[in-house]
């Protein structure tokens, strides 16, 4: 250990799982001291091995360091895990993919142990871990001035984007943002279905349906941003009068080349519920609202 490395805030690491592992090597690396704790012992000593301290529980391991940062599969996890552990006084970061309900509570869950907390949502994969160029970053969401405190520290591994003091925030960030990304997949899945059978190289076909999807991703996402902002529904080119009457088009297609249109029916359908809702001047923005249940 280097005297620089004194100098560094402690942490602490709960879960040691593919992304567990990559932050942990990033702190180990900029000289932060590091405890970990994994439910399978072998990851930590792996860890040990290159200057990690390896903690017997996880209730060592949240004796060690004020920060505190849980890495684990689900929320039930976290709960098992901290079951017995003295939070009083730490700094408790959970960066576990959990639900907003789930951080919310799981916030007032620290702050009656005598814990500040934050919540994260990490938008990258293991390899982006400490790679600024790649682009990760982790939401964070809960105390300001908790996540100011420790903002140096929590940029190590990945980014950092603060959302707001209601610890529910990074997680809805977190999955709104992968839902997107899933809805693109399927999109992207259904593309390729409809060329599989033909003479038509896909790897040539990519370029051209990743520039496509880019062009209509960007200006899309601002519009509808702007219009759910302004509630002008009914400023664009392509109404959704128009949509509508083309989607006979692509499920013909979608037959005719024995490709299922379960990804792209779904959305067909809400376009024709959301054009008998709104009448025809209306833009796909709307849909939007149509899709969230009246309280």
């Amino acid at each position: 250990m280097t005297a620089n490395a004194h100098r560094k805030t402690p942490v602490t690491l709960l879960g040691l799982g593919a992304m567990g592992t990559a932050l942990a090597r990033t702190w180990l690396a900029a000289g932060h001291p590091l405890t970990v704790w994994n439910r399978t012992p072998a990851r930590a000593e792996a860890l040990a091995a290159e200057g990690a301290k390896a903690a017997d529980s996880a209730a060592d391991a949240v004796a060690a360091s004020t920060l505190v940062l849980v890495c684990l599969l689900d929320d039930a996890s976290v709960e098992a895990a901290l079951d017995g552990a003295d939070l009083a006084g730490k700094d408790l970061v959970n960066l576990t993919t959990t639900t907003p309900a789930q951080a919310r509570a799981r916030a007032v869950w620290a702050e009656e142990r005598g814990a500040r907390y934050l919540d994260g949502g990490i938008m990258a994969v293991p390899p982006m871990v400490g790679v600024p160029e790649a682009g990760g970053y982790v939401f964070y969401s809960g105390s300001r001035k908790l996540f100011e405190l420790h903002r140096e520290s929590l940029a190590v591994p990945v980014g950092t984007t603060y959302v707001g003091e209601d610890a529910g925030f990074a997680a809805l960030h977190d999955v709104a943002l992968l839902s997107a990304m899933y809805g693109m997949f399927a999109g992207v899945a259904h593309a390729f279905a409809l060329i599989r059978r033909e003479d038509i190289d896909p790897v040539a076909f990519a370029p051209l349906l990743g520039e496509w999807v880019g062009a209509m991703a960007g200006p899309s996402i601002e519009q509808t941003a702007r219009q759910l902002a302004t509630g002008a529904f009914d400023d664009s080119d392509s109404s959704l009068a128009m949509q509508v009457a083309g989607t006979p088009t692509f499920l013909a297609t979608a037959e005719d080349q024995g490709v299922s249109p379960e990804l792209i029916r779904p959305y067909f359908e809400l376009m024709r519920r959301g054009l008998a809702a709104s009448g025809a001047g209306q833009e796909a923005t709307s849909l939007v609202d149509l899709l969230v249940r009246k309280a």
